[in-house]
């Protein structure tokens, strides 16, 4: 049974431009987590964390750590209820002790890069997880936060070089192409209330959802399939209908019984279109077609962090159309239908250049405006 994962993010403000790099908390349970799956008293402290709980969550596991004081889960469950408080320090040298106590085992080690992460210490987190890498080699969650923090760190050398030669353009584009791949939108990642999802769901039907350029659609319900049409009858023939006499009356058109009307066709299906609008977006961007990319974005898109619109539209076409090369590559991707006129994709980017390579999750909001569907939102984590 995997613990309580919570996702932290770090920020820091430099004196040119607002960085934020999305760092992965630990995705993998302690190899001593069997030692929970049969602990049904840490069973039940773990989930009254993952309720929201974190104060209840802490005083009964410190309770329960007065019994055993060197049981490692209980230790990193403490760990992660101090974390969730907000009480970084005294979740550093929990997770600190652990290490010391348990160095074979990478999540502390991972965790505590998190942690010093968010007090802007890059070079403690890189240290840290070296040491998980150097602990688990195959623990992907500590080479991505690596990644992230050495961007991070290249962020504030890029920027620091900006401000002893304003004139560099290749450090200024650096800087741009940085900044864009960890920006993010807080407010995109706020959660719904859990009142407000479950109403919701009670009330609007599954999206469709395209994954990886394939439709999955949901089925339709049961009143919107056309009913059979009734059997045509056969033609009487010609002969027959000549020597028939002709009936006594004719019933007045008003009684006859019409035909159940067939139900409205269901709008068509727009995540292929979508997913054409995206890949065309992708595409641009790796043949440096700046005109093409940038008209991929609707006017109504804001960037993040208060930039203008002029001023990120410039930075994005230097961005674009500096590099020698590009190529841009989508993989993963996923389309929910939000409405039928606004959409949400997801993708893991890759992006190599002559001057850089990252990876990096993606989100795009398009909106159906007139003909086109364009991005009304960007976010990346």
């Amino acid at each position: 049974m995997p613990l309580y994962r919570p996702r932290h993010s770090l920020s820091h403000t430099l004196r040119a431009v607002t960085i934020v790099a999305a760092l992965v908390c630990a995705h993998t349970a302690l190899p001593a987590a069997a030692q929970l799956a049969s602990n049904p008293e840490l069973q039940d402290i773990n989930r009254t964390l993952k309720a929201g709980q974190a104060q209840q969550a802490l005083d009964r596991v410190t309770t329960y750590l007065n019994g055993k004081p060197k049981d490692p889960v209980g230790r990193f469950i403490k760990g992660l209820a101090q974390t969730e408080l907000g009480k970084t320090n005294e979740a550093i040298a929990t997770f600190q002790s652990l290490t010391e106590d348990y160095p074979e085992l990478p999540e502390p080690y991972n965790n505590l890069a998190v942690l010093y992460s968010s007090k802007g210490q890059f070079e403690k987190a890189r240290v840290a997880l070296e040491l998980a890498i150097q602990t688990h080699p195959s623990y992907s969650t500590a080479h991505e936060n690596l990644g992230d923090i050495y961007a991070k760190m290249a962020s504030q050398a890029y920027d620091r070089a900006l401000q002893l030669d304003r004139g560099n353009g290749a450090v200024a584009t650096k800087l741009n192409l940085v900044r864009d791949l960890f920006s993010t939108n807080p407010r995109a990642n706020t959660a719904p209330k859990p009142a407000a999802v479950a109403a919701l769901s009670a009330t609007v039907p599954p999206p469709s959802v395209i994954a990886n350029g394939v439709a999955n659609a949901p089925k339709a319900a049961s009143a919107t399939t056309a009913p059979p049409t009734a059997p045509t009858p056969a033609p009487v023939p010609a002969k027959a209908a000549a020597n028939t006499a002709p009936p006594a009356a004719t019933p007045p058109a008003a009684a006859t019984k019409p035909a159940p009307a067939s139900p409205p066709p269901a709008p068509p299906d727009a995540t292929a279109d979508v997913l054409g609008a995206v890949n065309k977006w992708a595409s641009d961007w790796s043949a440096r077609n700046a005109d093409g990319y940038l008209a991929a974005y609707s006017p109504h898109f804001k960037p993040d962090g208060g930039q203008s619109r002029a001023a990120w539209s410039a930075a994005r076409r230097e961005r674009v159309t500096t590099p020698r090369k590009i190529r841009v590559e989508l993989l993963g991707t996923t389309v929910e239908m939000i409405s039928p006129t606004e959409a949400r994709v997801t993708f893991r980017q890759n992006y190599s250049s002559d001057a850089i390579h990252t990876r990096s999750r993606k989100t795009l909001t398009l909106a159906k405006e007139g003909s086109r569907w364009l991005i009304t939102r960007e976010r990346v984590g």
